[in-house]
């Protein structure tokens, strides 16, 4: 049997300098699309990487990152990428745009996992028209040092160089993800991007992503699972019980160690504890008087004059029971 071999160790470089011209000039990095900046929602697609480099001035991320910086700034997307390299050493390398909205992790590992698996340069994506993004890509990292050393050579300097000088001299493969290379470069965009993820079926893992975000958890639920018990507990409790019970879901979780299997054990013993509650809280019907075979008692089957309360031509009340004061009729 072949021992496990877990995947080579890859960087990333993100590139989050430049103008944004066609923004006017905003700060494109830290733009808002469902509560959380560009930079913020890339970094968390490359959240495998061993070392993740962006290359900008530092501001405050979601997750650690070294920064670096071109020098001099403003040197172009060749000597963004050659100032982030210096700080890889993985032989993989991510290379990536900060302003890409819907990129998430399995298109990262789908761009790597077709690069261990060719013979190719790098791999990138392209996007609905079938133009290459070089910035959505992975790429083998002594490649790219060669090459942009190259560059440098003919040109004197990576700086001022367009992607399409380092993309021409590399063997790529190409992938088509018209979502994930869906990039920002106007207010148009950050508004077809705002709007999309507030669509039925977006809107819930966006949430669920910022909110993780913003509290600084790293940690994949079953979000069926936790949906489940919240529409228990508000059916078969109370509808406040739902947020209640999955907030003590998260805490006993916690307390256990934290982890998929905390909060899946965690949930378990309160989905069961629901359906106890609903079930103790459902109308049984009467059980049936046990058949013994023996004839009826002669009290049961008294005409109505017969019996010492109810005069002989009174008929019986609906509520034998009742008194004077509360019968259906009482004046």
């Amino acid at each position: 049997m072949t021992p496990y071999e877990p995947p080579a160790a890859h960087d990333a470089v993100v590139l989050a300098g430049g103008a944004a011209r066609r923004l006017g000039g905003a700060d494109k990095p830290g733009v808002r699309v469902g509560g959380r900046a560009l930079l913020d929602r890339v970094l968390a697609a490359c959240g495998d990487a061993r070392t993740t480099v962006v290359v900008a001035a530092p501001r405050p991320t979601a997750r650690p990152v070294t920064w670096a910086r071109e020098d001099p700034p403003g040197g172009g997307p060749l000597a963004a990428l050659d100032a982030g390299l210096r700080h890889t050493t993985a032989e993989h390398v991510v290379v990536l745009s900060a302003d890409l909205p819907f990129l998430q992790e399995r298109t990262v590992g789908r761009l790597l996992d077709t690069l261990r698996g060719s013979a190719a340069d790098g791999v990138l994506l392209t996007d609905p028209d079938g133009r290459d993004q070089p910035l959505v890509a992975a790429y083998r990292t002594r490649r790219l040092r060669e090459t942009l050393a190259l560059l440098a050579e003919r040109h004197g300097s990576p700086h001022g160089l367009p992607l399409r000088r380092l993309t021409a001299e590399l063997n790529l493969t190409r992938i088509s993800d018209p979502v994930a290379s869906f990039d920002c470069d106007t207010w148009d965009d950050i508004a077809s991007a705002r709007a999309r993820i507030r669509e039925h079926g977006h809107v819930l893992d966006e949430w669920i992503s910022a909110v993780k975000d913003e509290l600084g958890i790293d940690l994949d639920v079953d979000v069926k699972e936790l949906l489940d018990l919240a529409r228990d507990a508000a059916h078969g409790v109370a509808r406040p019980a739902a947020p209640l019970t999955t907030f003590l879901v998260g805490y006993a979780a916690a307390r256990a160690g934290g982890g998929p299997e905390a909060v899946s054990e965690a949930s378990r013993k309160a989905v069961a504890l629901a359906a106890r509650w609903a079930e103790e809280n459902t109308p049984r019907a009467p059980e049936a008087p046990e058949a013994t075979g023996a004839p009826e008692a002669p009290e049961a089957r008294k005409a109505p004059g017969d019996r010492p309360d109810v005069a002989p031509d009174a008929t019986p009340d609906a509520t034998p029971d009742a008194t004077p004061d509360t019968r259906p009729d009482a004046g």
